[in-house]
Formats: structure tokens, sequence, C-alpha cells
């Protein structure tokens, strides 16, 4: 008798629903579009007729779905507040693949939360400062020029300095990832956000979702084994049979045209791996709508960048705001977002800094009197004004 193959256990959870190429659709649009249309049917038939207005709000996935029914259903929602979209997953996964593949080269290669702390602060040493203020905080990364070789070892490994194999696995974190031609596929992660980085040691494999999209989307193999990932032939085989999960449409006219608001937000700290975005990608799409639109789009557009915060939440900066409020106000008083104040909560539950997110390109500006943690003290200007 021959022996069976051991079998394979698929956790909960994972990407095995993309082997139907039905359920890849429900996931990318399909299943948002159809709640939201029968969440108004359902309202109707109670209250006698629909809903005056429709929001949506989330971030990552969430995020990916807002930019998406702004794209496929603009009539879906009236106000959509996209936070950290993953708008081109397929992408982001195999960035993220490249990264963990560096880390788990070897137990040598990962970077502890000490040795992660060390590059943090040999990146806002050098860098803090540019932004006119003092508070461990980078309010835009793309100032900061920094060079990870000032914190290598000169000899053995030690808590202060990090290794020619540690520094592979930094360097691929700060690294694009781009086609044999040179095209970008996906952007590197911005300066600054190394505290949440997710490289641990003792990792095994790259992490579920991303480690699923090739594994499920691209080869449709349950046992396809990571070391085999090839950036290029991946990524194709993936958007092969799942290209509609991107969400990446800059032609957001009809959308405008029904006097949807469309907020996007994103954490300058939001790195690493397991879920983690680059800020530079949310900003990227961003600029494509307006290279298709036109550069004027501030009555229905705005992007806030957010120093940092990490991915959707957390990190070192100002965490906590209202864009809801800030989007209600927008689309049914036609106030505009200046700015959204956000907060920072210490430790011990207390606020201990406060801070207004600009509509970008603008920044917060320090006005250079008062408390550097106190909002009012600082205005919203576009850099070199």
């Amino acid at each position: 008798m021959r022996a069976r193959p051991p079998t394979r256990v698929i956790p909960v959870g994972s990407g095995s629903f993309a082997l139907h190429a039905e359920k890849i659709t429900d996931f990318a649009y399909r299943a948002v579009h159809e709640t939201a249309v029968k969440a108004k049917e359902l309202i109707a038939a109670h209250y006698g007729r629909g809903p005056r207005l429709s929001y949506w709000e989330g971030c990552s996935t969430g995020g990916r779905q807002g930019l998406m029914s702004a794209q496929r259903f603009p009539e879906d929602f009236d106000g959509i507040i996209a936070g950290a979209p993953a708008n081109n997953q397929i992408v982001l996964c195999a960035w993220r693949m490249r990264l963990l593949m560096t880390a788990l080269k070897s137990p040598a290669h990962a970077l502890s939360p000490e040795k992660l702390k060390l590059l943090n602060d040999a990146v806002l040493d050098k860098c803090d400062a540019n932004d006119g203020v003092a508070d461990r905080l980078l309010e835009d990364p793309r100032d900061c020029q920094f060079d990870p070789a000032v914190v290598k070892c000169a000899g053995p490994d030690t808590a202060n300095c990090l290794t020619v194999q540690q520094l592979e696995t930094v360097n691929a974190a700060y690294t694009d990832i781009r086609k044999s031609t040179g095209e970008l596929y996906y952007p590197r992660l911005p300066a600054g956000g190394e505290l949440g980085w997710r490289v641990p040691a003792g990792a095994t494999e790259p992490g579920g979702t991303d480690i699923d999209m090739f594994r499920f989307v691209a080869n449709q193999n349950a046992a396809w084994d990571w070391r085999a990932f090839d950036l290029e032939k991946d990524i194709e085989r993936a958007l092969l049979r799942g290209r509609e999960i991107h969400a990446v449409n800059p032609d957001l006219a009809k959308f405008k045209a029904r006097g949807g608001k469309l907020l996007i937000y994103h954490g300058w700290s939001d790195g690493g791996s397991g879920g983690a975005i680059s800020a530079f990608n949310t900003i990227s799409y961003y600029e494509s709508v307006l290279k298709q639109m036109g550069p004027k789009q501030g009555e229905w557009l705005r992007l806030f960048m957010v120093p940092g915060m990490a991915h959707c939440g957390g990190g070192t900066g100002p965490n906590q705001f209202n864009a809801l409020a800030a989007l209600e106000r927008w689309r049914e008083k036609g106030e505009a977002p200046k700015s959204i104040t956000a907060a920072r909560v210490n430790e011990r539950g207390r606020l201990d800094l406060t801070r207004p997110l600009c509509p970008y390109p603008q920044r917060a500006v320090y006005k250079g009197s008062g408390s550097i943690n106190d909002a009012s003290n600082f205005e919203c200007a576009v850099k070199g004004r």
C-alpha cells in the first residue's frame, strides 16, 4: 500500500478563498457594493424612505474598499474616508515578501525591538530638527537624508550597532521594488517609522496575507513554497487572476459629479510587514488623481499625512482624530477641512500633544512661540512659505 502524502492544514482566515474566482470578485469589490445596496433597501423598507446620505470609513483593506467604491460605484457613498489604503495589494504583498525573505535569510538578519530603536534613534538624531521642532517626530520624512551605514558595527555585533546582515534587512525596507525595466512596482518605507517594522527574530515564513497572495491567487497551490518566489513572474501571475483587487483608477469624475467627498489619510510611520503600507504609495495615488483630473481638486478631495502615526493608529505621533466629523461638515455644510486636530494620549491615558493635520502638500509649521505640544501654535503651510 502506498503511503498517503501529508495533508496540509489550511488555517482559518487564510487566503484559500482565492482558489475560487467568484470569491476574489467578492473580496475585491462586490461584497461592499452589495451590502451597501441591500442596506439602503432595508432602511427604505423600515422607514419608508432611503438614507439621506451614506458614508464609508475604513482603514487598510477598508481604505482600499473606500477607494474602490469611489472608482467603481460612485453612487454608493456620499462621503468616503480612506485610511492607509492597500489599494494595489498585489504589489504591496510582493514588496513585503521581498523584505521578509531578506529578514528570513538567517537568524542574523532579524531585527530585534532593541535594534529597531537604535536605528530609529539614529534617524531622529539626524533629522528631527529638519521641520523646525525638536519633538522626535518627522513632519515630512522626505526631508530626511539618512544613511543606515552610520550605525554599522566596526567589529563584532553589540547592542550599539547593526551587523552587515541586519543592515541588509534595513536596506531592503528602504528600497523600492521595480521591474527589470526600472518601472516602479511599489515604493520603499519612509525614514522614521522603524519602531513599527515587523521583522522579528523567530519567524519561519512571511506573513499570512503576503504569502497567501502568491500561494492562492498567483499559483493556486496550497503547497506552494515561498522560497521559490520570483518577483516579476509571481506578480504577473497574481495580476492575471486578481487584478480586480487593485483600486488604482485615478478617474473619480463620476464620484465628484455626484457631490462626493473623499478624505484620505496616512501615517508617515506606517511601516514593516503584516499589514503595514508605505505612505509614499498613498501620495502616489493622490497625485495620480490630480494628474488625471487637474491640479485643483481640493473642493472634494483632500489627503492628510500624520507624523509619527503607525498603521491605522498607534505610533509615537498624534494618532487620534475625528475624520468622520470633518467629513460630515464637509459634505453637509460645505466646510472643507482646512486642518484636523489630532491628539496623542500617553501611556497613563493623558493627552500630552495636539497637532494640526494639514491638507497635503501643506504641513504643520511651528509659529515660533508657545508650547510645541499645542496645536494652536502651529499653522498649515506649504514647505518654503
